[in-house]
């Protein structure tokens, strides 16, 4: 496995699926724009996973369980940010785990948060 690569491929996707996310929250698909911002943090957190294990990234979807197996410390704003975040892809995939009510104003807040984390990890992933 080309270890660059693979950070690359992660690294872009992340970017590419955070623009859907703002786009579909002009649109007005709340649940789908949060369920991108999740999978835009996913994969830029996928991608500091290959960078320090040098191995493809577990099938995973949680924040902070891939936060750790990249041996990132969050402080506990943006851990608890994470947390709470993982709900949205668990609508996205298992329309029978709950629904969040969901408003554009929640959404555009949620959305403006994962991105302030999503800058974080990118800018921490430029850094290594």
């Amino acid at each position: 496995m080309n270890v660059e690569e693979q950070v690359e491929y992660w690294r872009t996707g992340s970017a590419e699926d955070l623009a859907a996310a703002e786009s579909l929250l002009e649109k007005g698909h709340l649940r789908h724009c949060l369920f991108f911002a999740h999978l835009a943090l996913e994969k830029i957190l996928k991608a500091h996973v290959v960078h320090v294990t040098r191995d493809a990234p577990p099938r995973i979807h949680n924040l902070v369980r891939l936060a750790q197996l990249a041996g990132l410390t969050p402080n506990d704003e943006q851990e608890r940010f994470l947390r709470r975040f993982d709900l949205y892809q668990l609508e996205g995939r298992y329309p029978d785990a709950g629904q969040v009510v969901l408003n554009p104003g929640l959404t555009r807040q949620e959305l403006q948060k994962a991105t302030e984390i999503w800058q974080w990890l990118r800018t921490q992933l430029s850094v290594l």
